[in-house]
């Protein structure tokens, strides 16, 4: 067996490294052709560089749906939130301590657990379908219209945004490029998951949750020990909120405009349940932290331990109940 699964491991390997490379170029590609056609930085930072940190997660869940393996596309997206909640905002508190403004804790937190909330009563039935892919993608666009008129009101925010400079023809070959590797590693990648699946009579639904998950927040693990390592961890734990609510609304919806995908209700169960266990600790754990003095949270070392802890919890779990 295992000399059947060292060549789809070898692809899946390769496939994430380029999965990860094609995406940053991809963004950097489209980011510069949006500023030169006079795009603003606000409209830019808000959509391009948003969607950045879930496009791998999106593209996977794209090919995955029109493979035909939809659940490798669910399992990737609650999975990556599982991930993006416990093993990197966890990694990352241990490394330094993260500082939480106010509208952080107070409105996109709370923002996300309702979004976890709707998702998993919409798949409570067991199938994630046309409708419900509507309703997500509608939540998208009010997410979206939230995120324009805060720019709005604060665009120090949007100054920030780091765009890249590029010639016009660089900045299509870089686009085209990343557009063309970033399809091509997420179809091999489906494809060799697909293969490890039934070679170990597991499920599509698994290896997402696992394989594809993990490997697909990269991004994000790799985004935030930087951050942390170079003193400006507060940057974290908004990527990754922003990242949770992306893949709720986008990735695990994208399956139910191909068709209706049927998921075993004991597995959404425990699979969101654990997204809205780990996004409550989260919630927990920064108003515990409150600090009214300095109007902001933390997640301190405690707080990574928790959280990390939840994460490893979840795969025992899923180990047990296989």
């Amino acid at each position: 067996m295992i000399s059947e699964l060292l060549p789809h491991l070898f692809i899946i390997a390769v496939a994430f490294c380029a999965l990860l490379w094609s995406a940053d170029r991809f963004v950097a590609g489209a980011a510069a052709i949006a500023k030169q056609a006079g795009v603003s930085p606000l409209i830019i930072g808000m959509t391009i560089v948003s969607f950045g940190t879930s496009a791998p997660e999106i593209v996977v869940s794209v090919v995955s749906a029109m493979r035909g393996a939809g659940e490798i596309a669910v399992g990737n997206a609650l999975g990556s939130n599982i991930a993006n909640t416990g093993l990197v905002l966890g990694a990352t508190a241990m490394i330094a301590p993260l500082v939480v403004s106010r509208a952080t804790v107070m409105t996109d937190v709370p923002i996300l657990l309702g979004i976890i909330l709707i998702s998993g009563g919409l798949l409570s039935d067991g199938v994630l379908g046309f409708m419900d892919a509507t309703i997500l993608l509608t939540g998208l666009l009010l997410f979206l219209a939230k995120l324009y008129r805060d720019s709005q009101q604060d665009t120090a925010v949007v100054d920030e945004v780091c765009l890249p400079e590029m010639s016009s023809k660089k900045a299509w070959l870089t686009f085209l490029l990343g557009l063309v590797i970033l399809i091509a590693s997420s179809r091999y990648l489906v494809i060799s998951a697909t293969e490890i699946a039934m070679t170990l009579g597991v499920s599509e639904l698994i290896i997402g949750l696992t394989i594809v998950a993990l490997g697909t927040s990269l991004p994000e693990l790799a985004a935030s020990a930087l951050s942390a390592i170079k003193g400006h961890a507060d940057i974290a734990i908004g990527a990754v909120v922003g990242s949770n609510i992306f893949n709720l609304l986008v990735v695990l919806s994208l399956p139910g405009l191909f068709t209706d995908l049927n998921i075993g209700k004991p597995e959404m169960m425990r699979d969101m349940g654990t997204v809205l266990v780990t996004t409550l600790i989260l919630f927990v754990c920064l108003l515990l932290s409150w600090d009214k003095s300095n109007n902001s949270a933390g997640l301190g070392r405690g707080a990574g331990v928790i959280l990390l802890a939840s994460y490893v919890l979840y795969y025992v779990l899923l180990i047990k109940t296989q």
